[in-house]
């Protein structure tokens, strides 16, 4: 039976784990599973808790552990022959920043398993943080929303204050930070510059559902996307829309009606992206959609270049969950850290300017939210990788891959095996060094 070994995260503010101890000792009583624990003071949980769980402390590299877990990238030197390495590895789309890492997996005989790739039947993902995401990335946006505002000089401003995500102390806290900025909202009302608010949801699957769960702490009014333009101009109310594909594309002929699964499976070769038709509306744009260079971009810089001229602007900030750099968001320009979400897009100057203040709009990118809600959103996330945990502990990873025995959803998630690329992913190829 293969080891498994948990390895630490050395990324900054990444605390989260991909199997939690109570996972740890499910596993071990009822499978006989044996679990190494990298040492680590960078986890949502401690050493004595794994301890308790009858996980070993031991140094992952040269331990012989046949199949290690991570969550974020690992190190480019931490590799090994014939070792199995699961994360989110970013490597899917031929990624720059990861081939270097991707060869070197290769280099070394090693295998790669990325979650992300973990997909049903009907191509959802099945080991996931996603509506955890949801629930810190819109935290994070009115927070910096209300810095906003205050780097402008806007009164009254209920989002003022609010406390760091990472701060908190996890759902409840939030939940309460939220239920807090409601009644701040109700006692001294919206700025005249933010009415009415329309906060538009880009997306309805995990990543929105938990972002939209944490909203409808506040009174609002949901509206469909054809309503916007009859919203009462000095409403007091707070608006939501959630925008789904037929709202964010067209087909490029008039004479062809939207259907969404030409619209996968075509992109934008039959279809244009409309969704800056919404745009003006807008307050605040979470965008919680999976873009590829296949679709069309949801908001484009010459859009937003144009549109930042108009004097009847009302976009504030963008929460870009999704965080794909110059992707739906073609002025997501970088990545930002929970400590610093967010940074201001200088148009005229195609730059992204840490911090809220600037001639353009503010964009939080965090590309690790969950880490902001550590515990839960760890445990989460260990309940859906749970039932694969055996597999792979059993499995036999010296075999050719046409003989290796895994579920079918694991089985299509191998990248590499063995230091080369699986028929599924020859593609990367072309993009490594």
């Amino acid at each position: 039976m293969n080891r498994i070994g948990l390895k630490k995260e050395e990324k900054a503010f990444e605390t989260r784990v991909p199997v939690v101890p109570d996972h740890v000792k499910f596993l071990h009583d009822k499978h006989g599973i044996e679990f190494l624990l990298e040492p680590s003071t960078q986890r949502a949980f401690t050493e004595d808790e794994y301890l308790n769980a009858n996980a070993r402390i031991l140094s992952l590299k040269g331990s012989n552990t046949s199949v290690v877990l991570g969550i974020k990238e690992m190190p480019i030197d931490f590799f090994e022959e014939n070792i199995v390495y699961i994360f989110f590895s970013h490597t899917i789309k031929g990624q720059d920043y990861n081939m270097p890492m991707l060869k070197r997996i290769m280099d070394v005989g090693a295998t790669l398993i990325d979650y992300e790739r973990v997909i049903d039947d009907k191509g959802r993902r099945l080991i996931f943080f996603g509506n955890w995401a949801g629930m810190a990335g819109i935290s994070d946006t009115f927070r910096m929303l209300g810095d906003r505002l205050e780097s402008q000089g806007v009164k009254p401003n209920p989002f003022a204050d609010m406390k760091p995500t990472f701060e908190l102390g996890g759902l409840s806290e939030l939940k309460e930070e939220f239920a807090a900025l409601g009644r701040r909202i109700k006692e001294q009302g919206l700025p005249e510059e933010l009415k009415p608010f329309v906060i538009g949801f880009a997306g309805y699957g995990n990543v929105s559902k938990g972002a939209q769960e944490i909203f409808d702490i506040l009174s609002h009014e949901v509206i469909n996307p054809e309503e916007l333009e009859h919203i009462p101009p000095k409403s007091d109310l707070l608006y939501k829309c959630v925008f789904k594909e037929e709202h964010m594309v067209e087909p490029r002929s008039s004479s062809e009606q939207f259907d969404l699964q030409d619209y996968y499976k075509n992109g934008a070769a039959k279809y244009v992206g409309v969704f800056h038709k919404h745009v003006p509306y807008l307050t605040v744009l979470m965008n919680c959609i999976y873009w590829t260079e296949k679709y069309p971009r949801l908001v484009t810089k010459e859009f937003i270049k144009n549109h930042w001229k108009q004097e009847s602007r009302r976009l504030q900030i963008v929460g870009d969950i999704s965080c794909d750099v110059e992707g739906a968001i073609e002025f997501t320009l970088d990545c930002t850290k929970a400590n610093k979400p967010a940074f201001t897009y200088i148009i005229n100057e195609d730059r992204a300017e840490i911090g809220v203040v600037g001639e353009g709009p503010v964009v939080m990118a965090v590309d690790n939210l969950p880490s902001e809600l550590p515990r839960e959103s760890s445990t989460s996330f260990s309940e859906t990788l749970l039932d694969f945990i055996p597999a792979l502990a059993n499995a036999d990873f010296t075999v050719q891959f046409s003989e290796l025995e895994l579920p079918r959803e694991l089985k299509d998630a191998v990248i590499v095996y063995q230091g080369k690329l699986t028929e599924n992913y020859q593609y990367l190829s072309q993009y490594i060094p």
